[in-house]
């Protein structure tokens, strides 16, 4: 080779991404051993110089990272990404934010533009279908990539996973309402099957369970319209249930609409929880009761956690669970 050999040169001889070679260089432990080793070897036989130096320059100037949400509409990830945001906003670094609308088509495509943007590291909130369409190009380049809210690509050890602990929610969101009275408690809302909703329901299929109770799920998008319908369902087809825990506040805040048009009052004839607390939570009537997940907290810690895998190659726990609390209103306690 008659020019000095360059970072892509490098990659290319390798058959590995330019952002994996630059994790080479940077000791980064998301890069397999044999990786490294291979890239170390085309190292020599080209003989390529790492100039840290201009590296160092390069960094000063690159301070992009991407935000991939499934849901932009619910306020629950608007405001995940808006407290992600601003957080590394504090720290220098500018974010580009999409939505993918729930659509893996979508998302594999936004994916790859960040990558081909060179996005520095990505946060994703991912949907679920087609998972190997963008997570194995995020493989291939070598960035930091963390899964928050919902684990869709089991590969934790390359993906890692953080989310607030929806088990322990769904487990206080039940026990309250159990301790309020209740004796016949449904869950409404979110996909059956999938894993999102399936930890929800755990901590509420476990109280139940421990009270030798029966549960009944109402499985459905997690929507206000579909919390409305499911309050006439409710009232037409299981007269007996007087309580429910909903997937989110949405079902919940839909729920609330559809017993008002019902003149059915909620907080002591009916009990209803919700799941996130949103803002809209303390300003419906009834003001709502839910799970508090701390998401503006949530967001800043993710934007920790991703800045110091990316600058000082510290690798994040394969999953995280951040504590959650129940925020009582009335209504499941009928108090005004």
């Amino acid at each position: 080779m008659s020019r000095r050999p360059t970072i892509i040169d490098v990659a290319r001889a390798a058959g590995v991404s330019k952002s994996t070679v630059s994790l080479v260089f940077q000791k980064s432990p998301a890069v397999k051993a044999e990786t490294r080793a291979a890239v170390q070897r085309v190292m020599v036989d080209l003989g390529y110089v790492y100039n840290r130096n201009a590296a160092n320059l390069r960094s000063n100037r690159v301070g992009l990272i991407g935000v991939v949400i499934n849901d932009l509409r619910n306020p629950f990830f608007a405001e995940f990404a808006t407290s992600l945001q601003m957080a590394l906003s504090q720290r220098g670094y500018a974010t580009v934010i999409a939505n993918t609308d729930e659509d893996p088509m979508l998302q594999a495509q936004v994916v790859g533009s960040m990558i081909e943007h060179g996005v520095s590291a990505l946060v994703i909130s991912p949907t679920y279908g087609g998972e190997e369409t963008t997570f194995d190009p995020l493989l291939r380049a070598g960035l930091p990539v963390m899964q928050v809210l919902r684990k869709v690509d089991p590969r934790v050890d390359l993906f890692p996973f953080t989310a607030p602990d929806y088990q322990r929610g769904g487990e206080i969101a039940a026990q309250h309402l159990l301790d309020s009275g209740a004796q016949h408690i449904a869950f409404v809302g979110g996909q059956e099957g999938r894993a999102v909703t399936q930890d929800r329901m755990a901590g509420y299929l476990k109280a139940l369970h421990a009270r030798g109770m029966t549960p009944l799920a109402l499985h459905g998008r997690a929507t206000r319209a579909f919390g409305r319908a499911m309050a006439l369902e409710l009232a037409q087809s299981h007269p007996q249930v007087d309580a429910a825990i909903c997937f989110n506040d949405l079902v919940a805040l839909g729920m609330l609409s559809g017993f008002a048009e019902q003149g059915r009052p909620v907080g002591r004839d009916f009990r209803i929880v919700g799941f996130d607390d949103i803002e809209d939570c303390a300003q419906a009537y009834p003001a709502l009761t839910s799970v508090h997940c701390d998401i503006a907290g949530f967001g800043a810690g993710v934007a920790q956690t991703i800045l110091a895998w990316l600058k000082d190659g510290t690798l994040p726990p394969p999953q995280v669970h951040t504590p959650v609390r129940l925020i009582v209103r009335s209504s499941s306690t009928g108090a005004p």
